[in-house]
């Protein structure tokens, strides 16, 4: 299978590594040179534009910021769709609305192009190790197509139901993440109130029950929540902005889960 890729951020630049190391045949796509300069010394092609990668491609995994890059990334006037075969794949890593990989998936499908729901979790640590998540929405024969490429970076590669579960299933994923934050920096801070030290309480609940990623990210960020605000704070403000639009059109609740993200996210703005 001949694979592109387009978004080498610190996430998506491993993932792309590891589909280079397990012989896959592939082509990359960035803005900016220099992105590309840590794969000079692969196998990995180089295209001008996104249509180009994806003429040579059978399958063109994105991996972008966010909802309106995966859509001039796809859609522009030398975007995937000019580009790909008919019969083609798309895989949308990208954390993005799930109506907006449906919408995709209309354009693509006018092409003979298929779309599948992507996103992953775990960041560029577990991508090089192979262990991210991915949560996949689409077609279960599209899904089994891509899985093989998927599982050069993943490990467990999940179906989670038709085009749209996995964004939802990251969206969720990451309001969880968001308000784990607010609990475990709340949690030092009251330990710091009644005297114990935070970095002793981090060590030791790291070790106990109390445990959590969210903790454990805090801690490796020197105990506060500055640094997390100011890389992932907007990333994860969109991401329960999402899920409360997404909600809220379904006239569902969505509970003590957003409020404590809600929460995290009132904590970060005070340290950006």
């Amino acid at each position: 299978m001949r694979v592109g890729f387009i978004g080498l951020g610190s996430q998506g630049a491993p993932m792309a590594r590891r589909i280079v190391d397990a012989g896959f045949e592939t082509t990359l796509w960035a803005r900016r040179p220099a992105t590309l300069a840590p794969f000079e010394n692969t196998a990995a092609k180089r295209a001008s534009s996104p249509a180009d990668l994806a003429a040579v491609s059978d399958l063109v995994c994105v991996c972008v910021v966010d909802d309106a890059d995966v859509e001039e990334v796809l859609t522009g006037e030398s975007g995937v769709l000019a580009g790909l075969r008919k019969g083609g794949v798309i895989a949308v890593h990208s954390t993005v609305h799930p109506d907006t990989c449906r919408r995709l998936a209309d354009r693509a499908r006018n092409h003979g192009v298929a779309l599948v729901d992507a996103p992953v979790s775990g960041g560029g640590p577990a991508a090089a190790q192979g262990r991210l998540v991915v949560m996949a929405g689409g077609e279960p024969g599209t899904v089994a197509f891509c899985r093989p490429v998927f599982a050069a970076y993943a490990d467990p590669v999940v179906h989670m139901g038709p085009l749209g579960t996995g964004q939802l299933a990251k969206l969720l994923n990451n309001v969880l993440f968001t308000a784990h934050l607010a609990t475990a920096a709340g949690t030092l801070a009251l330990g710091h109130d009644l005297g114990i030290d935070p970095a002793a309480l981090a060590h030791v609940i790291t070790h106990g029950s109390g445990t959590s990623f969210a903790l454990d990210r805090i801690t490796s960020a020197g105990g506060t929540l500055d640094r997390i605000a100011a890389h992932a704070g907007p990333l994860l403000r969109k991401d329960v902005r999402l899920v409360t639009d997404v909600a809220a059109t379904a006239g569902v609740p969505t509970g003590i889960v957003t409020a404590a993200a809600d929460e995290a996210l009132t904590l970060m703005n005070h340290h950006q």
